[in-house]
């Protein structure tokens, strides 16, 4: 369909990944794009969330866009919740590199730009398609651990491991978000293995080699920038700079603040909501 008032083409589909097919939505510029973006949503955070930074990049900048939801998640859900094995490994390492794929079928002359938030960047140093991306972008992705959080939201997210939420994925066989409070559902399979990571004192990183591919980054030409947020209590600067280090020594790191953009506040999710869109000139810079 065409959408008037930004000039942009937006196209619904399914994207194929492994035996799962992911819903996607593409946002086409009016003019071939030289630039072929695919953003990599957040934990729990639908691919809808991100439609204005996407329309954005395709009117003022002429990217071609692709925002998806991850397997047995929003859209890409077509079963129950509760009998989903999805992990949140597969999430990276299959259903990314599979929607970037994707966007290279489309536009094999493009630059190809993935745009990760949270865990959309953190998986990035593992992933197996590190050579045909021609840049990465972090946003708040960090090899965050509990005692990271700045009091008194680390309570809260005390709570979230080890009190009333895995009670409730015991329960119920998946992560009821909505009725928590958390903001959308998850399969139990990703609740337990994104606990696991966030609990443990170096999240994921004793898993690489074994359970997890090797780290591959800091032996590539790609360059990637992470962006952390001064406000962000959810994964602070420190735990994105953690992460900067499995990147490799040429990871370019950014630390904003809301008061530099006269924002109030961005916190973790907020740096893709359309009321903050004063800071993505920065992230793309």
């Amino acid at each position: 369909m065409l959408d008037n008032t930004h000039a942009v083409t937006t196209e619904d589909f399914l994207s194929p990944s492994g035996p799962a097919s992911l819903s996607a939505r593409l946002y086409l510029p009016a003019t071939p794009p030289m630039v072929a973006v695919v953003v990599h949503s957040a934990t729990g955070v639908p691919r809808d969330y991100y439609k204005h930074f996407a329309r954005w990049l395709a009117a003022e900048r002429g990217m071609a866009c692709l925002t998806y939801d991850y397997r047995d998640f929003g859209h890409s859900l077509t079963g129950s919740m509760k009998a989903s094995k999805a992990t949140m490994a597969e999430w990276a390492l299959v259903d990314m590199p599979s929607a970037r794929a994707e966007m290279r079928r489309r536009f094999p002359d493009a630059q190809q730009w993935s745009i990760g938030h949270s865990v959309g960047g953190l998986l990035g140093p593992i992933q197996p398609d590190i050579d045909q991306i021609d840049r990465m972008i972090c946003v708040c992705s960090g090899l965050v651990t509990l005692t990271d959080h700045p009091w008194p939201y680390r309570a809260l997210a005390w709570m979230f491991w080890n009190g009333h939420a895995p009670l409730a994925v015991k329960a119920m066989g998946y992560l009821p978000g909505k009725a928590l409070g958390f903001g959308a559902n998850l399969p139990a399979s990703v609740y337990w293995q994104w606990r696991k990571w966030c609990t443990a004192p170096l999240n994921y990183v004793p898993e690489i080699g074994d359970t997890l591919p090797n780290a591959r980054w800091a032996g590539s030409n790609t360059p990637v920038d992470l962006f952390a947020f001064k406000d962000d209590q959810m994964v602070p600067p420190d735990a994105v700079w953690r992460l900067a280090d499995l990147y490799g020594p040429k990871a370019r790191r950014h630390e904003l603040s809301p008061s530099e953009f006269g924002l109030p506040e961005i916190g973790h999710i907020g740096a893709f909501a359309r009321r903050n869109a004063a800071i993505w000139p920065q992230l793309i810079a």
